[in-house]
C-alpha cells in the first residue's frame, strides 16, 4: 500500500490499534468543538464529530492523503457521559453503570483528500457492567484512569476489570472498531495486509465472535 495515511488522533490506544493493521502512518491532532447539539442522539452526535475530525484534519495537511478519524461515545441511554471533569464526576458515572448494560458507539469516517470523499461506519457494542464493590470503584478512581477516559472507565484495565461481558466488537470499546475500519478502507479500494480478526484476538487477548458479521 502506497497511500499515505493520517490518523487523526493523539489517543495511544488507536495507535496501538491501527498499528495492527500493518499500515505506516504520520498522526495529526485536529481540534473541533465537541459538544453535543441539544437532544442529539449518541450515533448521530458520534458520527458528526469523527466527520469534523476528518475533515479538520484535512485542512491542516498538504498533498494527498487518507485521514483516519474515530470518535467514540458510551452511552446510556440517550444520555452522553464524556470523559469525567474530577474524582467525583468519575464516581458518579462509575455508580450509574455500575451493574447494568449501556452502549458504546464508535464513529469511523475516512476522508480521502484526492477524491474529497468521506466513508464512514459505526460500531455499537452493549457493554454488561459487574456489581463491582464501593472499595474497587475507589480505587480505580484513585488510579488517576478514568480521567481520560469517556464514562470513566477503560475495558482493558486489567486491576479493575468493570466490564463483565460485551455483545458486539471489543476494540470499539477500546476506542477503534478494527473489522469496522478494514471494510471501511476496502469501500476506498484500500486493502490491509494481515488477517485483522486473527492479528486482533492476539493482541488483545480476545475470541471475538462477531467479526464474520462485520467483514
Amino acid at each position: 500500500m502506497s497511500r499515505r495515511f493520517i490518523l487523526a488522533s493523539n489517543s495511544p490506544r488507536r495507535r496501538e490499534l491501527v498499528g495492527l493493521l500493518g499500515v505506516a502512518f504520520e498522526r495529526l491532532s485536529p481540534d473541533v468543538d465537541e459538544t453535543p447539539l441539544p437532544d442529539e442522539p449518541p450515533a448521530d452526535y458520534t458520527l458528526r464529530v469523527s466527520a469534523a475530525k476528518a475533515r479538520a484534519a484535512a485542512q491542516q495537511i498538504e498533498g494527498e492523503a487518507v485521514i483516519i478519524s474515530a470518535d467514540t461515545t458510551v452511552a446510556d441511554g440517550n444520555q452522553i457521559l464524556g470523559k469525567p471533569l474530577d474524582d467525583a464526576e468519575a464516581r458518579a458515572m462509575l455508580e450509574q453503570l455500575r451493574g447494568r448494560v449501556h452502549q458504546v458507539y464508535t464513529a469511523i469516517s475516512l476522508y480521502d483528500t484526492t477524491r474529497q470523499q468521506l466513508a464512514q461506519d459505526l460500531a455499537v457494542t452493549d457493554v454488561h457492567m459487574r456489581p463491582y464493590s464501593e472499595a474497587e470503584m475507589a480505587a480505580y478512581v484513585a488510579s488517576g484512569d478514568p480521567h481520560d477516559k469517556a464514562g470513566s472507565y477503560a475495558i482493558q484495565n486489567r486491576a479493575f476489570h468493570p466490564v463483565e461481558r460485551i455483545n458486539g466488537c471489543y476494540t470499539n470499546v477500546v476506542g477503534l472498531p478494527l473489522c469496522h475500519l478494514t471494510r471501511t478502507l476496502a469501500r476506498l479500494g484500500v486493502e490491509v495486509g494481515v488477517d485483522v480478526p486473527t492479528v486482533c484476538q492476539a493482541a488483545n487477548a480476545i475470541v471475538c465472535e462477531v467479526y464474520p458479521t462485520i467483514l
